[in-house]
């Protein structure tokens, strides 16, 4: 039985008439592909150049209101969150540890995954120690080695941890941290530090037993004391 072509296709025509069907929804998508595309480049060049404006204006600062100034004109740009950290250690540098803790938690608050949030917890703790809040800086300390256990800040904190735990006496803490210092960081310049202090804390002295209370006779078995007859014979 013989078979029956398929009747043959004009390409050209059916793309002509897939335009003229759909050119206006094409059009359309064209457009917006192209404004996307000129705003995205516009909006790199505008970012790059108030990038770069921001880096000029702190590199140009002074002190500590020049450095407020990139902060509130320039946020979320690199040289904001720079000017974060040089503020506090400007205010640091004018004994307003107080102050310099809120701006430090304010750069970690508005970039949280920065490389240099935990730097700027140490110095949040070692600002605590400066106003003798002693046990604040301690726990700030046991924090940052916990949740930077890998960070180049870790081992500086557990160091810090010994110094404040020998000004209180706990000699058998600050101990034992100098050893995980050695253990976890035994090629770094911190292991040295930590096998010092080892040497300069006094050596734990184990608890001896309590003496053994003196066996006593049971009073029917001492010896009877002699009589005043027996004393005169």
């Amino acid at each position: 039985m013989p078979t029956v072509r398929p009747p043959s296709r004009d390409a050209a025509l059916e793309t002509r008439v897939f335009w003229e069907r759909f050119k206006r929804e094409i059009m359309a998508a064209l457009i917006i592909l192209l404004i996307a595309l000129f705003g995205f480049t516009g909006y790199r060049f505008y970012s790059d150049r108030r990038a770069a404006t921001a880096s000029a204006l702190l590199a140009s600062a002074k002190g500590a209101q020049e450095y407020e100034q990139v902060i509130a004109r320039y946020p979320n740009t690199p040289a904001a969150a720079d000017a974060y950290l040089v503020l506090a250690q400007a205010q640091r540098s004018e004994r307003k540890f107080a102050e310099a803790n809120a701006t430090l938690q304010a750069f970690i608050t508005k970039n949280p995954s920065h490389e240099f949030v935990s730097t700027a917890r140490m110095a949040m703790a070692a600002n605590l120690e400066s106003m003798g809040k002693r046990d604040d800086a301690l726990a700030m300390y046991q924090q940052i080695a916990s949740s930077y256990p890998n960070s180049f800040n870790a081992p500086l904190a557990l160091l810090s941890q010994v110094y404040l735990l020998k000004a209180k006496n706990r000699d058998d803490e600050a101990r034992r941290i100098c050893e995980t210092i050695l253990t976890q960081y035994r090629t770094s310049f911190w292991a040295g530090e930590a096998f010092q202090q080892l040497r300069l804390l006094k050596p734990s002295v184990p608890s001896e037993p309590a003496a053994a209370a003196a066996p006593t006779i049971p009073p029917f078995l001492t010896a009877p004391a002699p009589t005043p007859e027996a004393e005169d014979v």
